[in-house]
């Protein structure tokens, strides 16, 4: 017998996306953790020589972990399943939206200020704000830190953030 689902809800339900297996996540993977402890002096998470098993652990950790690159309205360009969780979005959905999107409208100038003093400063830490999901639930990020992902030659691509702290706000 033949299950009579959708097959959009079909393969929803029964395939799970790995976007760690794709070589550009894997090395972008790598940058986010050698960014990080570049800038905080140490790991964000136990670090292990096989490359596509360190992003599969990165996507996998229950700490949110996001990243935007240097656009001039910079879109996200990961979030691990925590993220994706979080803001209530597919791997898609997630990599398609400008950053600035993740915050409500009249909170969008404090976060360009606190992001503007990472790029100054390579780090903020001990950042709070309110972020809204892409079904309208807000929630308060406690605790990130925020930090400027640089390549090889410590150029700068992109900014991250981790948090683990959060709470729903009515």
């Amino acid at each position: 017998m033949r299950l009579a689902l959708p097959r959009k809800t079909w393969y929803h339900t029964f395939v799970k996306i790995s976007p760690w297996n794709e070589p550009r996540i894997v090395e972008w993977s790598h940058l986010l953790l050698d960014s990080y402890r570049h800038w905080m002096e140490k790991d964000l998470i136990e670090r292990i020589p096989n490359a596509k098993q360190q992003a599969r652990m990165l996507f996998e950790t229950s700490i949110v972990v996001v990243s935007h690159g240097v656009e001039p309205d910079p879109i996200l360009n990961y979030g691990n399943q925590a993220a994706l969780d979080l803001w209530e979005l597919s791997w898609n959905q997630f990599i398609n939206t400008p950053s600035r999107l993740t915050t409500e409208a009249d909170d969008r100038a404090e976060r360009g200020k606190m992001l503007e003093r990472t790029k100054l400063n390579g780090y903020f830490d001990g950042y709070r704000g309110v972020r809204i999901s892409s079904t309208g639930r807000r929630f308060l990020i406690k605790q990130a830190v925020i930090w400027n992902v640089i390549d090889s030659v410590g150029s700068p691509i992109g900014q991250a953030a981790t948090f683990s702290q959060w709470s729903n706000v009515s």
